[in-house]
């Protein structure tokens, strides 16, 4: 502990310093005062034990990477070994932005990962590790380890709501995951007691029927007793508990004055929590146990400030052109040409696979409804492959959930596997990033709706679709998110939505939207085998529609890069997917227009086949954008963009979108009707391309 508390404690300093010369670039949330809740509590775990925390967490990371390179021991005489030197070098350089630091500098001061050492991830978003937490304890305990996973937060973390989901879920579920409190009473400069009726942080189990504990954080030993039994719950099975430490950051927010700067705290108060500090109150035992003198703590102290100085030296250098200033060393900045590298896989995992494309199979055809080939491909896939999993409201109830997708999937695999879920979307979908991001299972999400993301949108777009890129293309992402657009079926504005056009602006996830079975399930089987998110759009149109599938062939894939030519044509082009695609060829039989029709399938930037549309725009000159939904958020204003900056010089006329109106849809069946997009809607796009380019 005494050698853990000084290697952060000269860290941290070493940050602040360097921060006031300019020199990190970003915030420099300082852990100094508080490492005794994260020392404590990570000393006695095991490197196969997992942690994740807090923006404020240089001390969680470190805490957790020491204890894996050394061994879980350090030698106060010779404290930093060479393997121990390179790790505080790595994690300095990540804070800087540099090339070698544990995510090539994306990551930073808030994003601090090495999965090696069971460093999930510290998180700049209040709250937004405790899902991905509670997930990670699932696949230990579903992978029969004794393991056990603690995730860091704050006291302003308390409040949040995907801190209280995951609280629900893991009791729910007996995950080993302890959430530790470090309250130190401030936000930024709002004291806890202004925003909390008790801001006894850990009562907040009892609701949710989890042990806690309160302990002091400034003592790291009592936070270790505290953990050690806390540890003994978790890995007997019992489930998750609650770490309460308080403790004390001696700085402000962020830099290196303290609170009482900026007039929030009294330099009183101050005095008396330093009077406390962690790493005074642990040399004090150590001196009672006659285990170390002075100058043994004075030589720890120096050892650590040696270290933290080389690593320095390494790092940065005299500024040439500035007498007096230091600068970081140019060569060690990462390549700007690397800047858009690792946000999805290259699809490499695929090249094994077997790809058909059902537009060319000559072979039998086997009759079924498209509901029913969902929950066939997703069976097939779940009998090949143990690793899947599926987990999302009454999908293990209704003979298949409220639509049949997981028709007899629980009966042949079990609660194990196919598990209902609270109705708790933030909660539940981070849960199952948790568990893609452990690697040993693979989870198949469903939102009963797609407007539900609203409720997850943190989790769905800054914690699993980021998480690869920021944290240097070092993670897997394996999940597959399942939704439905209903359209029609008088649900109302918030469930009618298509999300495609919000998915799209989000790197990292993959978009396929399938119009038939037989590709749905080739599709399906590409996602379910990439490393990636990939959100797989249905449409309850065709849930019912009588339908065909290859009949000997259930494992090929549809990959990435394979629109369909649903239609050959030469006056236009027009781009859709899902039911559109029908209601497309609807239109051009209708209106005589000889228009190419694609079948888009897969929707995200990285996925479309930009091939196949190009060589139909450069033979058509024209394209027609054909969607359902509402116009605000839809995916034909990011398309259209994107295809004029590759093709504009073969458009002969603007770029044409067929959109539903302005509104989300209602819950009146005639506005309902009147908000969204079908044949006829296509047929006056068509009409209105037809009239500009003069054709009677």
């Amino acid at each position: 502990m005494l050698g853990q508390l000084h290697l952060v404690r000269a860290f941290e300093e070493t940050v602040l310093e360097l921060a006031g010369e300019g020199l990190v670039h970003g915030p420099a949330h300082s852990s100094i005062g508080q490492e005794g809740g994260a020392i404590g509590s990570i000393v006695g775990l095991r490197s196969s034990d997992a942690v994740n925390g807090s923006h404020r967490g240089h001390h969680q990371f470190l805490a957790k990477v020491i204890g894996h390179v050394s061994g879980g021991a350090l030698d106060l005489e010779n404290l930093v070994s060479t393997e121990l030197q390179a790790v505080l070098q790595r994690t300095l350089a990540e804070i800087l932005g540099l090339a070698q630091g544990f995510s090539g500098g994306r990551g930073g001061s808030m994003h601090l990962q090495w999965l090696e050492a069971g460093a999930l991830g510290t998180n700049a978003i209040v709250g937004g590790g405790a899902p991905f937490a509670a997930g990670n304890a699932w696949a230990q305990k579903n992978s029969g380890t004794t393991d056990l996973t603690i995730n860091y937060f704050g006291d302003g973390s308390a409040q949040i709501g995907s801190v209280l989901e995951s609280f629900n879920l893991a009791a729910a579920w007996k995950l080993p995951v302890a959430y530790f409190v470090e309250n130190n009473f401030y936000a930024v400069s709002t004291h806890a007691n202004e925003v909390a009726a008790d801001s006894r942080f850990s009562v907040r189990g009892q609701g949710f029927g989890i042990p806690s504990w309160r302990v002091d954080g400034m003592d790291p030993l009592a936070v270790h007793l505290a953990t050690t039994e806390a540890a003994d719950v978790m890995r007997s099975g019992d489930g998750p508990v609650i770490i309460e430490a308080e403790v004390y950051r001696f700085f402000h927010q962020n830099g290196p004055f303290p609170g009482s700067a900026f007039g929030y705290r009294t330099k009183t108060e101050e005095a008396e929590w330093k009077a406390r500090d962690p790493l005074e109150r642990t040399a004090t035992e150590l001196l009672k146990l006659a285990l170390i003198d002075d100058r043994g703590i004075a030589a720890v102290r120096e050892q650590a400030q040696a270290a933290l100085s080389n690593a320095v030296t390494a790092l940065i250098e005299a500024d040439p052109h500035t007498p007096g200033q230091r600068r970081i060393r140019p060569e060690l900045w990462p390549l700007s040409t690397v800047v858009d590298t690792g946000i999805r896989s290259d699809g490499e995992e695929l090249a094994a696979l077997t790809v058909t494309d059902p537009v060319n199979h000559d072979g039998p055809w086997t009759t079924t409804k498209f509901v029913d080939a969902i929950a066939a491909t997703l069976d097939r896939r779940m009998e090949r492959d143990e690793r899947i999993i599926v987990l999302g409201e009454d999908v293990h109830r209704l003979n298949g959930g409220t639509n049949g997708a997981t028709k007899g999937l629980a009966k042949k695999y079990g609660a194990n596997r196919v598990i209902g879920t609270p109705i708790s979307e933030n909660g539940f979908f981070g849960l199952a990033g948790g568990v893609a991001l452990d690697g040993r299972f693979r989870p198949v999400v469903e939102f009963m709706y797609p407007d539900f993301m609203w409720v997850a949108a943190d989790q769905v777009f800054n914690q699993v679709a980021k998480v690869r890129h920021m944290f240097g293309d070092n993670n897997r992402m394996p999940l597959v998110l399942r939704t439905k657009v209903a359209m029609g079926s008088g649900y109302g504005s918030q469930h009618l939505m298509d999300p495609a056009g919000l998915f799209a602006t989000s790197a990292g996830w993959r978009i396929v939207a399938a119009s038939n079975a037989a590709d749905y399930r080739g599709l399906l089987n590409a996602a379910l085998a990439l490393e990636d998110p990939v959100l797989v759009i249905e449409h309850v149109d065709l849930y019912g529609q009588s339908d065909r599938v290859l009949e000997d062939d259930l494992d090929y894939i549809i990959p990435p890069g394979s629109a369909a030519i649903r239609r050959v044509g030469s006056e236009l082009t027009v781009l859709t997917y899902l039911t559109m695609v029908q209601h497309s060829l609807e239109a051009i039989e209708q209106t005589g227009v000889d228009a190419e029709l694609i079948d888009l399938r897969w929707l995200d930037r990285a996925s479309l086949d930009w091939d196949t549309i190009g060589k139909s725009i450069r033979k058509t000159n024209r394209v027609l954008i054909v969607e359902q939904g509402a116009r605000g958020t839809s995916y034909g204003g990011w398309l259209a963009d994107e295809l004029q900056r590759r093709f504009f010089d073969w458009l002969d006329q603007p770029i044409e979108r067929v959109t539903g109106g302005e509104a989300s849809p209602s819950i009146s069946k005639v506005l309902e009707r009147a908000a969204i997009a079908k044949t006829e809607e296509v047929v006056a796009g068509l009409e209105r391309m037809r009239s500009e380019w003069g054709v009677s």
